[in-house]
């Protein structure tokens, strides 16, 4: 039951603007992770980056189970192996950034596409998170279920050979 696994991975790549730069993201989130990405929305509008509310400016999938835990094996591999203590929240989550779609096996760069780089979340959690899920008596999970930031950070070094500085 005091087993951390990875709930979800969510891979968001922002290009700032709809139109052809949005479409060639998408095609390599397909690309990279085998399955469909959804749009993101700008939530408010900006004047000086001529973006206005409601106009769709990235893309982003969730993935869960054995795609989550390939895809992070290879993320992490990208940042060779090194997260910051920075990048992780109280709720044991973390986040990273990898520049390049370029890094990862089986792309290469095109001139026509260009480059985009994309922010990896990690969502983690323990057996038993359902009961604060669920809609019928619901409960709040107790602490001992909870993933701290030390829990997650021994995961990683544990599980994955990720140096945490």
């Amino acid at each position: 039951m005091r087993d951390i696994h990875i709930d979800k991975v969510v891979v968001h790549m922002g290009v700032g603007e709809s139109g052809e730069k949005l479409v060639k993201a998408e095609n390599i989130m397909k690309t990279i992770t085998h399955q469909t990405p959804i749009r993101s929305v700008a939530k408010m509008t900006q004047p000086a980056f001529s973006i206005r509310k409601g106009a769709p400016i990235g893309c982003k999938v969730t993935l869960r189970g054995k795609p989550a835990e390939d895809f992070i094996k290879t993320a992490l591999t990208i940042v060779n192996k090194t997260v910051f203590e920075s990048q992780f929240d109280k709720s044991g989550n973390f986040s990273f950034g990898v520049e390049e779609h370029t890094d990862f096996p089986g792309m290469s760069y095109d001139p026509q596409i260009g480059i985009f780089g994309m922010d990896i979340n990690v969502v983690l959690d323990r057996n038993g998170i359902r009961i604060a899920r669920r809609k019928m008596q619901q409960k709040k999970l107790p602490e001992k279920q909870r993933v701290k930031k030390e829990d997650a950070i021994a995961y990683l070094r544990k599980e994955y050979a990720v140096e945490v500085r």
